[in-house]
């Protein structure tokens, strides 16, 4: 896997330029439309990571590869993507259209966790097919966001900001809509939440020498002030999932992260996985994927 790009690398890629003040400390935004660089002569698209969020109108069919799926778009979506998990694009047609804006974290201080926002979480699938009424309310957010960076309005970014919120709440709505929600008790919830950021805090691994902290229910527990039979319950009552069963998928998930897009050794991963022995990860992704980590780097 390449290294993780910058917003610097982003712009010198797609544009051979880097605005001034791009890290002056208040947050970057910044809204395309998708003609403005599709035909420029770059490099194949890589799986990276970035450290910047991005929102992108997809018009045309599209693939979005993962380490362990790939998504197929075949009209019209929205994609959601955040510093934590490699993905990259293949236009499958000629035609390509759409708009996508950039942002940093720091761009939203004092306005919201972004993670908090279930399109941005690592387990999530962030891509949303559009129908074609979505699309154009989609389509329109994007223009005023367009319009309202080429203004000279004072507030230019609280409105681009309160725009970016629109775009989360109206595909979370229409998530929502989708299927029936469950009404949910708060503390649970509660600790649900506060556990799921504990463990997403450990990631992504990019360094050999970055390890797992915590990998039990009881260690969760513990971090928590909370008894190990209290947390258990809650997190199995909001997500209907065993800890155990979260915490072995989120290991997966950036196990299979690894072995793909890096050239680390089975031990270097298994040790920032938080295994005392290979063997004990070749066990673990055994059990589940059905076959070795070396033969699941081998596959393509």
């Amino acid at each position: 896997m390449e290294k993780m790009q910058s917003l610097e690398g982003f712009y010198q890629s797609k544009f051979d330029r880097v605005p001034e003040n791009i890290r002056n400390g208040v947050g970057h935004f910044n809204v395309f439309k998708m003609d403005e660089y599709i035909g420029k002569p770059t490099r194949p698209a890589v799986y990276s990571r970035k450290d910047y969020f991005k929102i992108t109108l997809i018009i045309g069919r599209n693939r979005i590869h993962y380490a362990d799926k790939v998504i197929e778009i075949k009209k019209q979506a929205l994609f959601f993507t955040n510093p934590q998990i490699p993905y990259k694009f293949e236009w499958i047609d000629d035609y390509k259209s759409g708009f996508f804006c950039v942002f940093t974290a720091s761009f939203f201080h004092h306005f919201g966790n972004l993670s908090d926002y279930e399109v941005f979480k690592p387990n999530a699938i962030p891509v949303f097919e559009l129908t074609d009424e979505q699309l154009e309310d989609i389509e329109k957010v994007f223009l005023k966001m367009k319009d309202s960076l080429d203004s000279d309005y004072a507030h230019k970014y609280d409105l681009l900001r309160n725009l970016v919120f629109d775009l989360l709440h109206y595909t979370l709505r229409m998530e929502t809509a989708s299927k029936a929600e469950k009404p949910q008790a708060n503390a649970a919830q509660r600790i649900t939440h506060m556990f799921l950021e504990l463990l997403e805090r450990q990631f992504p691994i990019e360094d050999v020498g970055q390890r797992v902290g915590f990998r039990s229910p009881s260690e969760f527990a513990g971090q928590l002030a909370v008894h190990v039979n209290h947390l258990n319950r809650a997190v199995k009552e909001i997500t209907e999932k065993t800890t155990s069963m979260i915490i072995a998928e989120r290991l997966l998930q950036e196990a299979k992260i690894l072995l793909r897009h890096t050239e680390w050794n089975v031990s270097e991963i298994a040790y920032s996985l938080g295994f005392k022995e290979a063997t004990h990860f070749n066990n673990f992704f055994k059990k589940m994927m059905q076959l070795t980590p070396v033969r699941f780097r081998e596959m393509d």
